[in-house]
């Protein structure tokens, strides 16, 4: 089964992701390429951060399910390598989604969201994000929204990190 945690920056996708896995049997999390810069403060795990010769070489190589440019970085989730048995996780943006849907791969879909844009905005300025980034993800978030909406993404508010954890986990095991 694959399961998409998708949703805008700073709502903490990454953070549930990783909760996720830690906390459910047979979950592996597929690491994103980026060739954007590791920001202060960030896991150095949380993305395979690759130069974007490394990047473009693996999509001459046809190595990722899907790629996007985003803010003149490269994002891209490589074709899964799970040990046999398990569940594929998936953290990647909502475009990512829509690109696994049009290639008939069947996914359970999860968007999480902050309660608010406020909310988002001082989450993604607590995280270090320059203020003319908080209002480019702040944009992006408003049309991420509506094309969750359009696939039918479950959406999670993630106004406690315990309970969305928690719905989300009880999500993927009503689909298993």
């Amino acid at each position: 089964m694959v399961i998409v945690v998708s949703g805008p920056g700073g709502v903490g996708k990454g953070t549930i992701a990783e909760s996720l896995v830690a906390r459910l049997d047979n979950l592996w999390l597929s690491r994103s390429w980026t060739t954007r810069e590791v920001r202060s403060g960030e896991d150095k795990d949380s993305y395979v951060f690759v130069s974007r010769s490394q990047f473009e070489k693996a999509i001459t190589e046809k190595r990722f399910l899907e790629w996007t440019e985003f803010h003149g970085n490269l994002y891209g989730t490589p074709l899964p390598e799970a040990p046999v048995g398990f569940d594929v996780l998936l953290e990647i943006d909502v475009n990512g989604a829509l690109s696994l849907v049009e290639q008939s791969i069947e996914a359970l879909l999860v968007f999480v969201d902050a309660p608010s844009i406020e909310d988002q905005a001082r989450r993604l300025r607590g995280r270090g994000d320059p203020e003319e980034e908080v209002e480019r993800r702040i944009l992006e978030g408003e049309k991420e929204r509506k094309i969750a909406s359009k696939l039918g993404a479950i959406v999670v508010i993630n106004d406690d990190l315990e309970r969305a954890i928690e719905e989300i986990s009880n999500l993927i095991n009503a689909h298993r």
